[in-house]
Order: structure tokens, then C-alpha cells, then sequence
């Protein structure tokens, strides 16, 4: 998984296009950023984040006032996450950043890619483990209560499991290993959990665009995790729901399977269909939100962490869910947690 997550350079490919232009034009850049001179929808659009949020979530995040890059460029915390944010919002070239930010490719590059990383050492964890305070007994009960309203025929589940395809730029090298022929694409996947209170609890990945979802299942030892962590002391079971793909298990339900069906089972199949449309929805949000991970053409192995831009993306689009809610969690009728909860709980 590691050499989808690492690359090779701490700069873009499209860095390497544009450096010559930094010989005419360094010293011209002003490099004053005042996020005060935009206005809260104009950061909604540019950032995804309204300005005063702006300043929250760097808060929460501890991103430091002062950012230091890795090649020793120097901002201050809240222009390195606008630059960061800017940059997955939309497929922006650099150097249209650079205009924008009056800083040249090269540091607009060091600036994201670094504030990437730090993200993803400090705050990965947060789709890796399930012990989090927000997924309490409680809760657990709370999310069955609520996907048991929202028409589903079980009482114990408390959120649904899926992989998801994410295409990529065909690479040079190990082209085999990351097309997926169902999909008839080049890719990288994920293994993701989503709760009713419309958060992603869990994301496995990247692995190869070839492999399976059960056996992305087994590679995790999730199994074993939810074994030890869905089972309560009196003896309760809370229990993902998945596609044909997963195998059965007290704590993994899926659909009847075969054609020959009869009347309860297919109107089981029918109405756990409709409450686990909330996957897609989750992996929608993330990509609509953060279209630079959903352009293939510049998601290019080896020369972008690709598979942590998209992990960074998930649990940015978490923070968002925490600070404006969505559409899963309005239609099970739940509160997401706070910012200070999800990242902190």
C-alpha cells in the first residue's frame, strides 16, 4: 500500500514544466495573503470552507501559525491550508495558483504537497481506527436506531462497507497491477465504512485497482477488529451491511444472493438498497467537493501522492460534514459530531 501512498519527488509533474518561469519572475511576487479580503461565500467556493470556519479548522487541525514546507518556504498556517484547500478544490494548474497566490510554482507545490503530509501523519489515524468517543455504544445504537427507521427490515446495523474505484493516469510501469477490468480503467481503490450521521468511520487503501473487495476485506483484519469492538458486553452485535462482494459473518450481513428469491427475500434485498445509497453519496461529496482527486489525468503514480490526496480528501470532507452537515445525515435524521469531537474524541 505504501508505494500508492509515497512518491518520488516533493514536487507536481506539471512543476517541472512551468520552474522556467520562476527564473524571470522571482522577486516580483508580493506574497501578502489576507484571508479577511474574501468574503464567506467566496471562500466557500474557493476553499469549501466559509472564512471564519477557515480559521477554525486550522485551529483544530493545530496547524502551526507559522508553516514551514519542506524545501524551508514559510507561511503562515492559514494561507498553507488556503493553498492546500485551493489546490484539491478544482483541477488548478500551478501556475494559475501561482497567480493567484503571487508565489512561485515551485513553493505553491512544496506548500500543499508538505501541509498534505502533515495532515496524513497527524490526523490519518482518524479513518484507520475505530476507537473513536463518537462511536460509542450509544451511538451504535443510535446509528441501527436510525437505519432501521429510514425503512431497513435489520435492527443491529450500524453503517455499510464498500470499495470504491478511484481512476488514475495510466502509469509507465506496473500497468497490470492497477487496471481494474470491470471498471476498464486504471485505478487505485479503497475499502471505505460510512455512518448514518453521514461520516466515513473508516477507509482502507490504496491497494492495487485489480484486487477484489473480499480480498481487500481480508488484507484489513477487519473482521477481527469488529469482533473484538461491535460486540457488546451483554452480548449485543452491531453488524456492517455490504454488497454480494463481502462474505457473510455475525458481524458483515449482505443481500440474499441467487435468482431464484422468494417474495421476503427480495423485499429484504429491496429496502437494504435504499438505505445503502448513503455509501455512494459519502464518495460522491468527496470527489464533488475535491474534484482534483476525481481528474485521472493528473493523478499520476510516482510522481503525486496520489493515494494520500484522496485519503487527506475523505477526512477533509469529514471536517466539512462536521461543520455543515449532508445529505446522509438529513436523510437518517442524525447529528454529525463536532470539529473539536471528531478530530480530538
Amino acid at each position: 500500500m505504501e508505494k500508492f501512498i509515497e512518491y518520488s519527488a516533493d514536487i507536481d509533474d506539471d512543476l517541472l514544466l512551468l520552474l522556467h518561469c520562476e527564473k524571470t519572475s522571482k522577486g516580483l511576487f508580493s506574497k501578502d495573503f489576507n484571508l479577511d479580503t474574501f468574503g464567506q461565500d467566496e471562500c466557500s467556493s474557493l476553499f469549501r470552507f466559509a472564512n471564519d470556519d477557515l480559521h477554525h479548522l486550522s485551529s483544530e487541525l493545530h496547524i502551526p501559525e507559522k508553516f514551514v514546507a519542506s524545501n524551508g518556504t514559510a507561511v503562515s498556517g492559514i494561507e498553507a491550508l488556503c493553498v492546500m484547500l485551493k489546490r484539491l478544490s478544482y483541477p488548478n494548474r500551478l501556475q494559475e495558483l501561482r497567480d493567484f497566490y503571487q508565489r512561485p510554482v515551485s513553493e505553491i507545490s512544496y506548500i500543499s504537497n508538505s501541509l498534505t503530509d502533515f495532515l496524513y501523519d497527524n490526523y490519518g489515524h482518524l479513518l484507520s481506527e475505530l476507537d473513536r468517543s463518537w462511536l460509542s455504544e450509544d451511538n451504535l445504537h443510535e446509528f441501527a436506531n436510525a437505519i432501521f427507521n429510514a425503512g431497513s427490515p435489520l435492527t443491529n446495523c450500524w453503517g455499510f462497507i464498500d470499495g470504491t474505484v478511484r481512476p488514475i493516469c495510466r502509469p509507465f510501469v506496473n500497468q497490470r497491477e492497477v487496471f481494474n477490468g470491470h471498471k476498464r480503467v486504471h485505478s487505485l481503490k479503497f475499502q471505505s465504512i460510512v455512518t448514518p450521521n453521514g461520516l466515513i468511520a473508516n477507509m482502507f487503501g490504496p491497494v492495487e485497482g485489480r484486487r477484489h473487495d473480499a480480498g481487500m476485506l481480508r488484507e484489513t483484519g477487519l473482521l477481527d477488529t469488529l469482533r473484538q469492538k461491535m460486540t457488546m458486553a451483554d452480548g449485543t452485535i452491531y453488524s456492517l451491511y455490504g454488497d454480494p462482494a463481502y462474505p457473510i459473518h455475525p458481524h458483515l450481513i449482505g443481500p440474499f444472493r441467487g435468482h431464484r428469491l422468494s417474495n421476503e427475500e427480495q423485499v429484504f434485498n429491496t429496502k437494504m438498497s435504499s438505505v445503502r445509497v448513503s455509501v455512494e453519496l459519502l464518495f460522491n461529496k468527496i470527489v464533488r467537493n475535491f474534484a482534483f482527486v476525481d481528474f485521472c489525468k493528473n493523478q499520476k503514480l510516482c510522481l503525486q501522492p496520489v493515494g494520500k490526496y484522496y485519503v487527506v480528501a475523505a477526512m477533509l470532507s469529514n471536517c466539512h460534514t462536521c461543520l455543515y452537515g449532508n445529505q446522509v445525515a438529513e436523510m437518517f435524521e442524525l447529528q454529525p459530531p463536532n470539529l473539536r469531537e471528531y478530530l480530538h474524541g
